[in-house]
């Protein structure tokens, strides 16, 4: 039974699903709802993609949430191969849901449920996308309450002012990419030059930081080698 004081269900769980890039992401298993600023930066991540030219691109959705990033590639890059991650199980059983619904060829996508990289095996990925938790728990009473109230606080907040997990993250990430292989890595505005010290602590040789629609400095895409 749901507190008295918790505020009204967020429009996109009773709808049930939003667009994504075209697809319908389903929201059933109530994963973090997929935000436009999300949106905004997997489009460019989809264009760069496309760019290789190569006959078969493999790609990491990693904490994958609803697999809306990963299902838009898949979907929008038919030769793609696709593998998803999540540390929750609610969570694979959401992009199992949205890969059905996309008509994504089973023989294009691979789930994983994993703690980062724990349970992926090793393997050479084209572009690796990540959407961690990245809000500092200090920042807590910034959150809109419908937030706090409905949507899973595990992809929400992350420790040491919201770093753990991106710091974790790329600590590994080089390792499973391709020596020209990019991460496209979404943070908080707050977080580039906490970014830029981690990249170059772990001798990322690259990093280009992009702005949102709104103008708020929000993701990263980062090369293992120079571009």
């Amino acid at each position: 039974m749901e507190t008295q004081n918790k505020t009204d269900i967020p429009e996109e769980y009773k709808k049930g699903f939003v667009d994504f890039l075209g697809c319908k992401i389903d929201l059933s298993r109530r994963p973090l709802i997929p935000r436009p600023e999300t949106e905004f930066w997997t489009k460019y991540a989809i264009v760069d993609l496309a760019a290789l030219g190569a006959s078969k691109i493999r790609v990491l959705d990693i904490f994958s949430g609803s697999g809306c990033v990963g299902v838009a590639v898949a979907k929008n890059l038919p030769l793609s191969s696709v593998d998803f991650s999540d540390i929750e199980a609610s969570a694979i059983e959401q992009i199992k849901i949205n890969c059905e619904i996309n008509a994504i060829a089973p023989d294009h996508f691979r789930i994983f449920k994993s703690d980062i990289f724990a349970g992926i095996p090793k393997g050479d990925y084209d572009a690796i996308l990540a959407n961690p938790p990245y809000i500092d728990p200090s920042r807590i009473g910034q959150v809109q309450k419908s937030v706090l109230d409905w949507e899973p606080g595990t992809a929400l907040f992350a420790a040491d002012k919201g770093l753990a997990r991106i710091n974790e993250f790329l600590k590994q990430a080089k390792d499973f990419l391709t020596p020209e292989g990019f991460i496209y890595l979404e943070f908080d505005f707050s977080q580039k030059n906490d970014i830029i010290k981690i990249a170059r602590e772990e001798k990322y040789l690259a990093a280009k930081f992009f702005r949102d629609q709104f103008g708020k400095w929000r993701f990263a895409k980062i090369f293992r080698q120079k571009p």
